[in-house]
């Protein structure tokens, strides 16, 4: 397609009117078929399940472990050279197009739909995991030393800075772009224009929307239903609340009912609303921990990760020759496969807020600045648990006991815990709420044709969908079930990786059109 012809799709071109919905034929009712097929696969057969998922994950780890860290160092550079480039002067909805959001909101947005809840697991388990040899050390690094920490919190900055954020502004880009500059409908299928054409609105199209549907609905559901099992936890650890199937499935109602009403009320008066909110207490938390485990600590602990990160990231970037299989493959190339599995859904959700950003501002505030603020929370956190384990201070000197009760323990042995310690479960609470809200807009994007203004029950059902799979699995398989949606979810990261080459591909095409057409209109 040139770019001043009539976009080959609309949105909603071939949705289907039915009962008051307003959906895409045949992308939403073929979804709905599979994710009940599978749901009632994963009850029925939980450990059959969960066995045939795994395997199908492990093997694409262990035999595609290249392909993963390939197109992973690939974005990043691919990120880094868009914005040094020309083309990033190129505005997302054309030169006239404002942004719709404030920069502050904005970021809030994007930084909570695409990383919020895991850092607050992980920024404390892992640095401290890889420390102690819990699962091999990175490039087999001597646990319990100087070196060990060092080569624990760099890793640890390498899975949750660049590459991931560099996989979701790929994404993103290409969806924003195609949608915004082209007229495109906001769906994955968009995005292949360039090279399919017309062929798009066949099943090459419906197969890629899909799959991205299931692997957004299963990768949401997987994390409320495990997050609700981490959260009774702490409330177990604080508050001696019992930790039962009745009190995990309370947090999943209650955070589900809560994210109906964010989606209820839109990206304006819901999703922007919590995500500030967000904001505002993970700065508060942050804030009170380089305080009170001393300034000083922090400017020490900040300068070392950056270190750390800076003379990791080329070895870590690596495949070939490693001699730290299980750690590798266990971590970095699981890491890789869960981000692109997941990058559907943050990639879209990023576009939908972006409209009026300057290719450079966007891939600017998705890759760089997300990094910086992560090398902060990552040395605040991190540093301070990584200090506590090695001075054998409290449960963390001993390693990881329960991944779910790390930020707890490490919370524990500063001022005021109670309070603190609250406030990181209303924050975990908060995120998950975010991420469910938002990928209910995100899937119901896709099922309504790329339509934004699809009818508010639409969203509604996503929303509820996702609880009750999160919920019935957790009650009718425990972690059994939940384990292989977590599994069937990562393994789409494989296809998923090809998808994104070629929507690189289609991307790098459309922004080099674009600016050749910008050229020649400022000669004519």
């Amino acid at each position: 397609m040139k770019h001043d012809d009539a976009p080959i799709l609309k949105p909603g071109q071939d949705n289907a009117q039915v009962l008051g919905m307003d959906f895409h034929h045949p992308v939403f009712p073929l979804s709905a078929l599979a994710i009940l097929a599978f749901i009632l696969y994963a009850l029925i057969y939980p450990d059959a399940a969960n066995s045939h998922l795994t395997a199908a994950r492990g093997w694409s780890i262990e035999y595609f472990d290249w392909l993963f860290m390939i197109a992973g160092n690939l974005f990043v550079l691919l990120c880094l050279t868009l914005i040094a480039m020309p083309v990033g002067r190129i505005r997302l909805g054309g030169s006239q197009a404002r942004p719709e959001y404030s920069t502050t909101s904005w970021f809030a947005m994007l930084f909570a739909a695409g990383m919020g809840i895991g850092l607050m697991f992980w920024s404390v388990a892992e640095p401290v995991a890889y420390y102690t040899d819990w699962y091999g050390t990175p490039l087999n690094a001597e646990a319990h030393t100087p070196a060990g920490a060092s080569a624990a919190i760099g890793a640890t900055m390498f899975h949750w800075g660049l590459h991931p954020w560099a996989i979701y502004g790929v994404v993103g880009l290409s969806l924003a772009f195609f949608a915004y500059n082209r007229g495109l409908p906001l769906t994955l299928r968009s995005a292949f224009t360039p090279i399919l054409g017309e062929r798009v609105r066949g099943w090459f199209g419906h197969i890629i929307d899909i799959v991205a549907v299931l692997a957004t609905i299963f990768g949401l559901a997987t994390s409320l239903g495990f997050g609700a099992s981490q959260a009774a936890g702490g409330l177990n650890y604080l508050f001696d609340v019992p930790n039962t199937i009745g009190t995990q499935l309370a947090i999943i109602v209650a955070v589900t009912a809560v994210a109906l009403f964010s989606v209820w009320r839109g990206i304006d008066g819901g999703v922007k609303l919590f995500s500030n909110i967000n904001m505002v207490i993970a700065l508060a938390l942050l804030t009170f921990v380089l305080v009170t485990g001393g300034v000083l600590l922090f400017v020490n602990n900040l300068w070392h990760t950056t270190l750390a990160y800076v003379s990791h990231i080329v070895p870590l970037s690596s495949w070939i020759g490693r001699d730290d299989a299980t750690w590798y493959h266990g971590w970095t190339v699981f890491y890789w496969a869960w981000w692109i599995s997941w990058s559907p859904f943050v990639g879209m959700f990023i576009a939908r807020v972006s409209r009026g950003r300057t290719v450079r501002e966007f891939l600017t505030a998705v890759l760089v600045v997300p990094t910086l603020v992560t090398l902060v929370w990552m040395s605040v956190f991190g540093g301070t648990a990584l200090d506590q384990s090695s001075a054998g201070i409290g449960a963390l000197a001993d390693g990881i006991s329960d991944v779910s009760l790390a930020m707890f323990q490490m919370l524990e042995h500063l001022p005021l815990t109670t309070l603190t310690s609250s406030l990181a479960i209303l924050l975990v609470l908060i995120f998950f709420i975010t991420s469910s809200d938002s990928g209910s807009l995100v899937i119901d994007n896709i099922t309504a044709g790329g339509k934004t203004d699809a009818p508010r029950g639409q969203r509604v059902f996503w929303a509820v969908l996702e609880g009750v799979i999160a919920g019935i699995l957790l009650y009718g398989g425990g972690s059994t079930a939940l384990g292989a949606l977590q599994a069937g979810a990562v393994a789409t990261g494989l296809p998923f990786t090809l998808v994104l080459l070629g929507m690189a591909f289609c991307l790098v095409k459309g922004l080099r059109e674009e600016q050749r057409g910008a050229v020649a209109a400022k000669l004519a």
